[in-house]
């Protein structure tokens, strides 16, 4: 956090410098998917070595998951193709306008325009022979989209499960979820919250997502149940999902 000199902020714990949250799905021999572009992706890839993304699946509109998506143009040089991107025809709305310079057609001097390939999710999706479930949830009245992917579910940036999303993640074995802090948010999971809802599918393992700092690492996970952990950035979950 800016100009906060809390534990957690000062922590030399690595767990506790949280960037902004993102995942990347690589199925060996058929997809590289990175789920959401926040304004950190450029250090991201960096850091976690990420060299080639095949398509970028977007949860919502968001600055820190979308501020990312000018760094697409690295990935169009290494593949020398336009990345396909998935999202909600909502989340296309404010990208096309944040980033007018991809999508309006002129032609600019020196290049540097990321070149994006944008299709609209509107249900399950194969992304090179990777099956894709979007998972519609709640950010507080905005409407947000998880994704399933086999048997692991990644559900952030949310505080509201509807029965029938419920039962799109019925029976995941690696549930990722949202869960901010304590206190309870008008848009996102409490750890209690979050908790409730793992109760209730009962994956064999659950991490939490989107911490603030009022969350340390250590501390925090010494006090959740068994099977419970906060997520931490260059995590690493082998996971199985169905291919086509």
């Amino acid at each position: 956090m800016i100009a906060c000199d809390c534990a957690v902020c000062r922590s030399t714990d690595p767990r506790d410098k949280r960037l902004r949250p993102s995942i990347f799905v690589d199925v060996p021999s058929y997809a590289r998917i990175l789920v959401d572009a926040g304004p950190d992706l450029r250090q991201q890839a960096l850091t976690f070595g990420v060299k080639h993304v095949d398509a970028i699946l977007l949860t919502h509109s968001h600055a820190d998951h979308i501020l990312g998506l000018d760094e697409v143009r690295r990935f169009n040089v290494i593949t020398g193709t336009p990345i396909p991107c998935y999202a909600s025809p909502e989340t296309w709305q404010t990208v096309w306008r944040t980033f007018h310079y991809v999508f309006d057609g002129v032609q600019r001097k020196g290049g540097g325009v990321p070149r994006i390939d944008a299709h609209e999710i509107r249900g399950p999706v194969s992304i090179k022979g990777v099956r894709v479930v979007p998972v519609p949830v709640w950010h507080g009245d905005m409407p947000v989209l998880g994704f399933r992917f086999g048997d692991f579910a990644y559900l952030t940036d949310c505080n509201r499960i509807d029965e029938a999303s419920m039962a799109l993640v019925a029976g995941v074995e690696t549930l990722v979820i949202d869960a901010l802090r304590d206190r309870p948010h008008v848009t996102h999971f409490s750890v209690d919250q979050a908790l409730a809802v793992i109760a209730q599918l009962r994956p064999q393992r659950a991490y939490m997502t989107h911490m603030t700092h009022d969350l340390g690492h250590a501390a925090t996970c010494a006090r959740l149940p068994p099977g419970v952990e906060l997520a931490y950035d260059g995590l690493v979950l082998d996971v199985r999902v169905d291919v086509e």
